[in-house]
């Protein structure tokens, strides 16, 4: 299945969003240098916990700021937000290709944004030295993704070629 075939449909950004959240994640944005944008970001979480606007922007904040564990923990509830969208299994592991060929073409975005999604999940575990969990996840995605669109193979190959020296 090639994961670049298809027209993007549902952009999880286009979004309707509950009212005061775009504002408080622009806030979050202007505040940032000053280093006090994590209040707006977790007020749009607590008023938009399944935004997915809101959790990437946690996502980025906490990357940014390398508190990767609260990176991590933002990251997953995306997951399920997303994999809840697509219907796919609760555990990633038990995807398989069956699933993204099943998928609705309307829901080719969110299928992307899922991989997209257990790739940075893949990147911040290995970032926090869980590299076992995190090869686990980048075979996974190279066996999903045969011509490598989501870029996994790249990050495989690193952590294998680490764990040969």
């Amino acid at each position: 299945m090639d994961l670049l075939d298809f027209e993007a449909q549902g952009l999880y950004f286009d979004e309707p969003e509950t009212t005061g959240v775009p504002e408080l994640i622009q806030e979050a944005a202007e505040k940032y240098a000053s280093g006090d944008a994590e209040l707006p970001l977790l007020q749009a979480y607590f008023k938009a916990p399944q935004s997915l606007n809101v959790l990437v922007a946690l996502n980025r904040f906490y990357y940014y700021q390398h508190r990767l564990n609260d990176a991590l923990e933002a990251t997953q509830k995306a997951l399920a937000v997303i994999r809840a969208l697509i219907d796919f299994p609760e555990d990633w592991r038990e995807v398989q290709l069956s699933h993204l060929q099943a998928a609705p073409v309307e829901r080719l975005t969110q299928v992307r944004l899922y991989l997209f999604t257990l790739k940075a999940i893949g990147f911040i575990k290995m970032r926090l030295g869980e590299l076992n969990e995190s090869q686990a996840i980048f075979e996974k995605l190279v066996s999903l993704d045969s011509k490598d669109r989501i870029g996994a193979q790249a990050l495989l190959d690193l952590l294998k070629n680490q764990h040969s020296e």
